[in-house]
């Protein structure tokens, strides 16, 4: 055999080998043509794709519901990593109504049944249920619509105009109210107030690092801390003490909202004060009214 028939073979072999490999790799990372599939075949490919891409996928067996049904919610994730999955619901009010964890199976996929039977869930309106699978990155959400039951009015009023609340560098300042905070590892950036039952204070922060933050708000702003989420996750590194609340942090975290029994709306100081005179006048009068029917003699 000749040099030039041997560098003609060595070519061949080289070309072979070339498309062989490219065969492999295409089928290892493409999935294979769908011959003679039908429609529905084409689509149900179509969503296993979608669903690979996406961290965390939620959705539920139906989008309108009474109060008192069972909503069937059923989820997948991308890549099983041994958290499991925290589910919140807020109502129409944006209060949390309920919140659990759910294990991930092995392949990657969740479920559980929710009632919508219970005070929590009295009002009509959309409810949004949240999930959250180990960081705020790796968050979904799905929206469900309850009908049937008591429509929510809100009640406004015309604001009084006050003066802005100057509060001190120890204080957050969340409306007219001041609350004292201390942080190491990042910065308040703002907060805000959910109002009513099982409400909460929202507090934005910049962790630049692990950190800790305490607040000690008063009572007549919030009153019963029971539950701490960070970035949407139920957190048990926390310290309650009375209504002293200290939370350790990672690096990285944006959000740490605190939940209490009870949150004041956010109204002014004058209206508490006219709040306040009327319960006293109230007081004042009844007990005179007792004193005049006391018989004498």
């Amino acid at each position: 055999m000749n040099n030039r028939t041997s560098f003609a073979l060595l070519a061949v072999l080289t070309a072979v080998g070339t498309l062989t490999i490219s065969s492999a790799y295409a089928t290892e990372h493409y999935p294979a043509a769908c011959v003679g599939c039908s429609m529905e075949d084409a689509r149900a490919i179509a969503n296993e794709m979608l669903l690979e891409s996406i961290p965390v996928s939620v959705w539920t067996d139906k989008t309108d519901y009474g109060h008192n049904d069972m909503i069937m919610v059923t989820g997948q994730v991308a890549n099983v990593s041994g958290f499991p999955i925290t589910v919140t619901v807020v109502s129409p009010l944006n209060s949390l109504v309920t919140i659990d964890q759910l294990t991930v199976a092995e392949d990657g996929s969740f479920e559980t049944t929710i009632s919508t039977a219970g005070a929590m869930w009295k009002y009509d309106g959309t409810y949004t249920i949240k999930v959250n699978y180990g960081s705020a990155e790796k968050s979904n959400s799905a929206k469900v619509e309850l009908t049937g039951g008591v429509e929510w009015i809100p009640n406004y009023s015309i604001p009084t105009i006050e003066a802005p609340i100057e509060c001190g560098a120890d204080d957050i300042t969340v409306g007219d109210q001041c609350i004292p905070y201390s942080i190491s590892g990042g910065m308040v950036t703002g907060a805000t107030l959910n109002s009513g039952d099982n409400g909460s204070i929202i507090i934005s922060i910049n962790a630049e690092e692990d950190g800790t933050l305490t607040i000690n708000p008063e009572t007549t702003v919030i009153d019963g801390i029971f539950m701490v989420l960070v970035d949407d996750e139920q957190w048990d590194d926390v310290e309650i003490v009375g209504n002293k609340v200290t939370i350790m942090f990672p690096a990285g975290a944006e959000q740490i909202e605190i939940f209490g029994t009870y949150v004041i709306p956010e109204f002014g100081i004058i209206a508490a004060m006219i709040l306040a005179v009327a319960i006293i006048s109230i007081i004042a009068i009844s007990a005179k009214s007792r004193l005049s029917i006391i018989p004498r003699y």
